[in-house]
């Protein structure tokens, strides 16, 4: 085997969980036992229910520190605000990309595409409310922890979408490919990559990743195999080596979907506290202290961009 491969070192199914106020949903990964192999990325959900009363209770209003947040929708709609001012809603195929920094609070509360009362949709069975898509988690380095919150909208025709030789999509939400750069330009050490990438039947596509950076693929739909030797279908997580560049992903009979997502791991300390993610206790400490005092958004001003 080339040098330059990487290798599967870990594998993962998600679990099913609810958070917010009763959201159902899939964690592919999240929490003090993985952040280790993941880092710097902290947590993956994914979301998705053709039944309103899976998720339209919501995320109401809560704290952010010292993390950032990428919504991804698929289906459906979502309304946010934020205590910044930023406020809004995004559809199939935007995303949200959110710098809590030195702390925010923000909701967001899925919804059918359907704009009847769903109180009403709860009674009439109609179709079209499914609502289904991805938060992510991102660790943000400790000389930055305290940054000036930031919203990012993306919109769905503003994100690349890049097709190779081999007949391989991939929306590039960040990083790049192929000389194409991700609708985020990001400037953080972390230097992420994130990408939707989907294959048809009988193709294989190869993607080179940067050397040290920690890869994860996440499986949504059909199977892949990785280098001839892993195969997985439905919805499966693993971890790459973060040693080689190169990776082969091979389909069969069927199409397939996955993300793709990379990052430089921060090798610092972590101190979780549910919505807030610091560097020492005493920083945990202090963020309790500041909910308590009404002091947690030190940034009152809105910092938005489009």
């Amino acid at each position: 085997m080339s040098s330059n491969k990487k290798t599967v070192i870990s594998a993962f199914s998600p679990m099913e969980t609810s958070d917010g106020a009763g959201v159902k949903l899939h964690r592919v990964f999240g929490g003090m036992n993985t952040v280790k192999i993941t880092d710097p990325f902290l947590l993956l959900d994914h979301f998705g229910s053709n039944r309103i009363e899976d998720y339209i209770s919501g995320f109401p209003w809560h704290p952010h520190r010292g993390i950032e947040t990428v919504t991804y929708l698929l289906e459906g709609k979502v309304d946010h605000e934020d205590s910044v001012g930023n406020r809004g809603s995004i559809f199939p195929g935007d995303l949200q990309w959110m710098t809590a920094g030195s702390g925010i609070f923000h909701q967001e509360m899925p919804k059918p595409l359907d704009d009847r009362d769903p109180r009403e949709l709860l009674k009439s069975n109609v179709l079209n409310t499914t609502v289904a898509g991805f938060q992510l988690w991102i660790n943000i380095p400790a000389n930055e922890k305290m940054t000036r919150p930031k919203y990012r909208g993306m919109k769905n025709n503003s994100v690349p979408v890049v097709s190779d030789d081999s007949g391989a999509t991939l929306k590039v939400v960040a990083g790049s490919f192929l000389g194409n750069d991700g609708a985020l330009k990001y400037s953080s050490g972390i230097d992420p990559t994130y990408l939707d990438v989907r294959m048809p039947e009988e193709t294989e596509f190869v993607y080179n990743f940067k050397e040290s950076q920690t890869p994860i693929i996440y499986n949504i739909t059909g199977k892949i195999t990785i280098d001839g030797t892993s195969t997985f279908s439905g919805m499966k997580g693993v971890v790459l080596s973060r040693s080689g560049t190169r990776v082969s992903f091979t389909t069969e009979d069927m199409p397939a979907r996955f993300l793709i997502l990379a990052g430089n791991p921060l090798n610092e300390p972590v101190y979780w506290y549910g919505p807030i993610v610091m560097n020492t206790r005493e920083q945990i400490e202090e963020a309790i202290l500041d909910l308590r005092n009404d002091t947690f958004v030190r940034e009152k001003e809105p910092d938005f961009v489009e």
